[in-house]
């Protein structure tokens, strides 16, 4: 489910939000200290992390998915977000060395598809960053919260997951250690908060951080077993062909299916 990006407008201009947002950015900061003369895109609603990068990188790009809305970024200047399917991305292979996702994993109904699309745009050895709701965290259970919303993810579950389609994870952080409310003195002890936080409470965090290493040395298992299928043929039953049989076994072998091949009339 994937929230209005007119709610996340609002939500990162109110006092909360901008908080949220000085977490979060001194968090990536802290995984990506220089990132000069780097390609980077954001998916989901990653303009609150990507505008720290405008200066450094060569190129900073923000996409966002028709089910949640595009709005102009930044503001004032030259807009740099586009409105693109986030399975379907317009842009070739190998495109980008950094890739931030927010408010992005847990909404899409095609998480899988969403981090294929992420591997094959990603350039050979690039890096993938994922913030997500923590499943205990209490950040994930305040529906006023924008990370409420979708499937949050245990560090275990995103880990599997990001291997599961050839990323290997390389650091593992939380951050969002302070509940989902606005309180003045919260923006002068915010950072104290998240440090005793991390150091004592790391599962309690409302958001999950992965960086993962895009590897290269084998194709997806499905990519790969779509690729042999197309190496045989199916006779149809009754041909002649000398090869039908053989060939009718190896495909039952990949697909699995175990019954019997009928004979010929």
């Amino acid at each position: 489910m994937w929230v209005d990006v007119l709610d996340l407008r609002d939500f990162y201009s109110a006092p909360l939000g901008r908080l949220v947002r000085r977490v979060l950015r001194r968090r990536v900061r802290d995984i990506w200290p220089d990132v000069t003369g780097q390609r980077i895109l954001g998916l989901g609603f990653a303009s609150p992390v990507l505008s720290q990068f405008r200066d450094e990188a060569e190129r900073v790009i923000a996409v966002m998915p028709p089910s949640q809305g595009v709005m102009h970024w930044p503001e004032g200047q030259a807009g740099l977000t586009a409105l693109a399917d986030d399975v379907a991305l317009p842009f070739p292979d190998r495109m980008f060395d950094r890739i931030v996702l927010v408010h992005a994993l847990e909404s899409s109904a095609h998480f899988r598809e969403l981090l294929r699309e992420c591997w094959r745009v990603l350039s050979d050895g690039g890096r993938l960053l994922v913030i997500v709701p923590n499943r205990r965290g209490l950040w994930a259970r305040i529906e006023r919260s924008p990370f409420a919303h979708g499937r949050p993810y245990s560090m275990t579950q995103l880990s599997r997951l990001l291997r599961d389609v050839l990323f290997a994870p390389v650091e593992k952080i939380t951050a969002l250690f302070f509940p989902p409310l606005w309180w003045p003195l919260f923006t002068s002890w915010t950072l104290g908060v998240e440090r005793i936080g991390r150091r004592l409470f790391p599962t309690i965090a409302g958001v999950n951080i992965i960086e993962a290493n895009k590897q290269i040395y084998a194709a997806p298992p499905e990519a790969a077993m779509s690729r042999r299928l197309k190496d045989y043929i199916l006779v149809p039953n009754g041909a002649t062909s000398p090869a039908r049989t053989a060939n009718v076994q190896q495909c039952a072998e990949l697909t699995g299916d175990r019954e019997e091949t009928m004979p010929a009339r």
